[in-house]
């Protein structure tokens, strides 16, 4: 009892010590601000450079450890502007947080490490990189350091990053010494020459240490366990440090293409986002749902990689920062005390549902039309259904609304998707012609048999997700709230 009224209890300070702190909390908001300033600017050189970049060599290098190339600055552009808008955010959310002062400094050292990794072309301050953004991040997950739940967190956490740097050190490695070549541009110019099973093994060990660090089903769980980190932190952690992932991927597009792994990525990626769709429907949490669906998003990347089309994953996980950004520092609006409701069911009726499948159609034609992608029958099939399925889904959450007037049903999905779509491949077709002065392969790959089967099976999730039979199916719901359970000791005790 003395000890819960201890902790119940406010610390009355002495006159000294409330000077003291005031002082402190004072100088961390002033290097705040600096750090904030500094990213900002440093973005927006970022961002000039990048408009202006025509590089006569598709690639810059700088001895053997580092190179630079358009892919590297594209980068640099959209680390340095998340990091500078969670930092500024983080002025008014930390203020009066003691470690402050060591959390901007955490976030700082893993902004430099993600530069560092698509700057590096030598295995060792590759794999350093890799090794400091996961240490940097558990970090931040564990900064609260006096609350227990959190230093769990942060072990955890730090467990499967330390994994994950195992993975690609062993995969790296086991390439460097077979080639002979320790710098990246030798590695994949040696692939074709290294043996078949050497290639599959590192192959193997790099997606490993991908999925790993997006939290991809089977190593979800470490993202369910870091809900104690601060709102910037968590938000840093899934605007950016998962997507770590499907860079490292893109790097390696050539190993993983002279390999043969695309099919396990999109079987990986596509299991992924199937299973978290359908436990973010189950979560309470306003956390919990933000990191299901980031996980499914992540799995969706991975399947992305899976068809062959990089240049679709880098413009994901650029657009998947911007979204989950925003959610997670906004996700104190969104938190509000109301009762249990019954889900609502799914009824459409003949002309919701042509105008719906209308929509649906007309948005993969425009995607079809702007990127080129889905007029032949290979992998791109499943991008251009993926936009079909999104926009017949915005297209019914708008019908389906009795606030709309007809003429507002027929007329608003257009305007929306148009100028989605538009944007989408906008910054598609961009990607694609950055990607293409470098040694990242993003070419459509032919339509195997593992692809048409799985992407059937994922239709049929995705229909029974939206139409809500799993409800009527208890061991499903039970065995997907399970798989959803945070480590046991990083629940509040």
């Amino acid at each position: 009892m003395k000890q819960l009224m201890n902790r119940s209890l406010p610390h009355v300070l002495e006159p000294h010590q409330q000077e003291e702190i005031s002082g402190t909390d004072a100088y961390a908001g002033l290097v705040n601000k600096m750090h904030s300033g500094l990213l900002w600017i440093t973005c927006f050189v970022f961002v000039i450079w990048l408009l202006l970049f025509t590089p006569e060599n598709d690639t810059y290098l700088f001895g053997d450890y580092f190179r630079f190339d358009a892919f590297t600055l594209l980068i640099w552009v959209v680390v340095t502007f998340f990091s500078a808008l969670i930092s500024s955010y983080s002025e008014d959310y930390l203020r009066g947080f003691k470690r402050q002062g060591v959390f901007i400094g955490y976030a700082f050292g893993f902004t430099i490490s993600v530069m560092l990794l698509v700057f590096s072309n030598h295995v060792v301050p590759l794999i350093l990189s890799w090794l400091a953004m996961g240490l940097f991040m558990a970090q931040l997950i564990g900064i609260k350091s006096d609350w227990n739940d959190a230093v769990q967190a942060a072990k955890f956490t730090r467990r499967y990053f330390l994994a994950s740097t195992l993975c690609l050190t062993f995969g790296l490695l086991l390439m460097a010494f077979h080639a002979g070549e320790f710098t990246l541009a030798g590695l994949l110019s040696a692939i074709e020459d290294l043996p078949g099973y050497i290639n599959v093994l590192a192959a193997l060990c790099i997606v490993l240490a991908a999925i790993i660090q997006s939290a991809v089903f089977p190593f979800h769980r470490w993202l369910l366990s870091a809900m104690t980190a601060p709102t910037p932190a968590s938000a840093l952690m899934h605007a950016g440090f998962v997507n770590g992932g499907g860079i490292l991927l893109t790097l390696f597009s050539v190993l993983i293409l002279a390999s043969g792994t695309f099919d396990l990525l999109f079987l990986i990626g596509g299991l992924t986002a199937i299973i978290a769709q359908f436990a973010k429907l189950l979560q309470v949490h306003v956390k919990q749902k933000l990191a299901c669906s980031t996980i499914a998003q992540m799995g969706f990347m991975i399947m992305q990689c899976g068809l062959g089309f990089f240049n679709a994953a880098i413009v994901h996980l650029i657009l998947h920062g911007f979204y989950k950004a925003y959610l997670f520092l906004s996700a104190g609006e969104s938190i509000a005390l109301s009762e249990p409701k019954r889900a609502p069911e799914i009824r459409i009726n003949v002309p919701q549902g042509l105008l719906v499948l209308v929509y649906g159609v007309l948005g993969a034609l425009l995607f079809t039309t702007l990127t080129g992608k889905g007029q032949a029958l290979d992998s791109s099939v499943f991008l251009t259904l993926i936009v079909a399925i999104t926009v017949g889904q915005m297209t019914y959450n708008i019908v389906k609304q009795r606030v709309f007037s007809l003429f507002q049903k027929i007329v608003i999905p257009p305007l929306l998707f148009f100028s989605g779509i538009v944007i989408y491949a906008m910054l598609f077709n961009g990607i694609t012609l950055i990607l293409t002065k470098t040694a990242i392969e993003t070419a459509a790959l032919p339509l195997s048999g593992v692809q048409i089967l799985f992407g059937l099976v994922f239709l049929m999730g995705f229909f029974i997700m939206k139409l809500g039979v799993y409800r009527r199916v208890p061991w499903l719901y039970v065995k997907l709230l399970n798989i959803t359970q945070p480590n046991k000791r990083t629940i509040l005790n």
